[in-house]
């Protein structure tokens, strides 16, 4: 008996212990050097503590000096609040310097700048060793890792050296794809198939930045520096090649891992999160402030609100003031059954600093026939949809009216002029100091609307606005994103009577400014002398287009007037990216103007700060 009780003992304490029979997580030492970061340092703490990672398992390298702001300030407070979470925090501050020698900005690299920040690494790097840890994570101050499995995945892929790609607000991320003989960044194919997700892994690079996981463990890591002397001294003892680039940290640690046999990845698994752009020498706070709110805007697009962070640093976050753009309104059309994008929309006038009236849609959904007929709403004989060849749907009638109600209401308040906006839109980095833009430099001519957003339809002259660098004068278009409308303008759509020939009504826009090319149709309303210009580049673009994950339609897909003919061929949805015209030679032109949507020189000029001559 005694032995057999025995025997169970052992049995249950064994199943106690086989539940803690599995491996801990990697230990990693996190590396933060801040410098004027008190504006985006709420946001990369949170994000941080926010990880799905054991936090016992993780020790922070941190260093602050050379601040023009309170970053201390916001450091001590975090550390008040986390740092006892952790396995531990080594933390320096200097608050006396505040300046570099022979630095003309505090956004200058001079040579005494890149010593100190080396030094630096090369003690962090040091410390890693020291204290055993499995990885140490080079992260930048202004990288906002909103994914919170990231630590997870990336020590979880046991690679020598692995970066996680970071968006930012045009093309410009943390890694290369290629590298010319004198150590600068090569334009390859490749960068935009891992940057747009083309393809999805871990790929093996030579230049990762910014965010880098280096493990520890991997043999070759003993001969990681950022030092270029200690670099050379490498070399020279191998009787290899000596490295004759910059005195510049990411390339000297790249070409150091190059040099010992240490492969560099990126990784575009996860969306990791977001990272800010080096600023020139020129630059100011202010921009470091705007490309902020782009990056927030973006988190909105992408994840559907900024992901939330510490009360306690709320204070330090500044959100930009309410403006009208110097319009008298913008009004926000959304129907009363899609809530998620009235909340999504808010979230991103919230971050724009938009002050925008909320206009309930009329819903295609709740009209039929009798209703129409009811509203007094006729129909201009013979219309059919170009593409679809069938009538109108009743979500294009009540799209229609929702837009007619607008222009209404400005007539009846005497509004001078207002945006109009759609719900599904994405607006473009720097929305609105390119709206004010526009709209000053419209303020040079007469005029009626301007497109903030539209689908260009034909391949036909757009000629610019004498003296505007941002208006040409609009051609035929689709899509009633987003667009500015004058009191004027109103009244002119209002005066021909539009409900009494009803067309959808980004074929009734194009109609009044005289640039569409069926003339039986536009023959039906007089006058036809609505002045319209259109933004150049776009300002605004729908979230999805038609077959992408979430594409929904509530004008294409609602029911219709009258059933299509039998044998009636399919054609393009309007909001397809693609165009085609019956008997004509057509481009893309959305494509085009997302391309002049984006810094097409980023990739061609000074990826980072190391491009700097020293």
């Amino acid at each position: 008996m005694r032995i057999e009780l025995i025997l169970i003992t052992i049995c249950a304490l064994g199943a106690g212990w086989a539940l803690d029979l599995e491996y801990e997580q990697p230990t990693v030492l996190i590396t933060v050097l801040v410098r004027n970061k008190a504006h985006i340092l709420p946001m990369f703490l949170s994000y941080i503590d926010q990880l799905d990672y054991p936090k016992q398992r993780i020790a922070f390298w941190i260093r602050c000096d050379h601040n023009n702001d309170n970053s201390i300030q916001v450091l001590q407070e975090w550390l008040e609040h986390s740092a006892d979470l952790y396995h531990s925090v080594n933390y320096s501050f200097d608050d006396e310097t505040s300046r570099y020698v022979n630095e003309s900005s505090a956004y200058d690299w001079p040579a005494s700048r890149f010593k100190h920040v080396i030094a630096l690494k090369e003690e962090a790097l040091q410390y890693a060793r020291d204290i055993w840890a499995d990885f140490i994570f080079f992260l930048d101050a202004d990288v906002l890792l909103t994914a919170p499995k990231s630590l997870k995945e990336l020590t979880a892929l046991r690679l020598p050296i692995v970066a996680p790609m970071l968006l930012s607000d045009s093309l410009y991320s943390n890694f290369w794809c290629g590298m010319t003989e004198d150590y600068y960044y090569q334009r390859t194919p490749e960068y935009k198939e891992i940057y747009h997700k083309d393809k999805v892994g871990s790929f093996a690079v030579p230049m990762v930045h910014t965010a880098v996981l280096v493990h520890m463990n991997y043999a070759g890591a003993r001969y990681l520096t950022f030092d270029r002397q200690r670099l050379i001294q490498m070399q020279s003892a191998q009787h290899a090649q000596l490295y004759d680039g910059p005195v510049d940290d990411i390339i000297v640690f790249a070409m150091s891992a190059n040099h010992s046999g240490v492969p560099l990845h990126i990784c575009n698994t996860l969306p990791f999160g977001y990272m800010m752009q080096p600023l020139e020498t020129t630059d100011t706070l202010q921009h470091d402030l705007l490309q902020l709110i782009n990056i927030r805007v973006n988190m909105v697009h992408d994840l559907g609100a900024v992901p939330p962070v510490h009360s306690y640093l709320q204070q330090h976050i500044k959100p930009p003031e309410k403006t009208k753009l110097n319009l008298d309104n913008i009004f926000m059309i959304n129907l009363e059954r899609r809530p998620e994008r009235r909340e999504k929309m808010e979230n991103l006038f919230t971050e724009l600093g938009l002050e925008v009236e909320h206009f309930a849609a009329v819903d295609g959904k709740q009209l039929n026939t009798q209703l129409v007929q009811e509203m007094g709403i006729s129909f201009l004989p013979g219309y059919e949809d170009p593409y679809h060849h069938r009538p109108m749907t009743m979500g294009e009638i009540g799209c229609f009216l929702s837009h007619y109600r607008i222009w209404q209401q400005i007539v009846q308040r005497q509004l001078r002029q207002v945006l109009i906006l759609e719900d599904d839109i994405r607006f473009e980095p720097y929305f609105t100091a390119s709206a004010l833009r526009v709209l000053q430099q419209a303020s040079n001519y007469d005029y009626d609307l301007i497109y903030f957003g539209r689908k260009r339809l034909k391949d036909e002259s757009e000629p610019w606005v004498d003296g505007s660098d941002n208006l040409v004068h609009v051609g035929y278009s689709y899509w009633t994103l987003g667009y500015v409308i004058t009191l004027k303008g109103a009244e002119k759509l209002l005066a021909v009577n539009p409900l009494e020939k009803l067309i959808p009504v980004d074929e009734f826009l194009p109609v009044m400014f005289g640039r569409h090319p069926l003339q039986n149709l536009s023959k039906a309303f007089e006058p036809r002398n609505l002045i319209a210009f259109s933004a150049a580049p776009m300002l605004l673009y729908p979230i999805h287009y038609t077959g992408e994950t979430g594409y929904i339609s509530d004008t294409e897909d609602s029911q219709q007037i009258v059933d299509m003919a039998d044998g009636a061929g399919e054609a393009q949805l309007k909001s397809n990216r693609q165009q085609i015209f019956p008997k004509e030679d057509t481009v893309n032109m959305l494509d085009q103007d997302l391309k002049l949507g984006e810094s097409n020189n980023l990739l061609q000029v000074d990826m980072t700060k190391s491009h700097q001559e020293l």
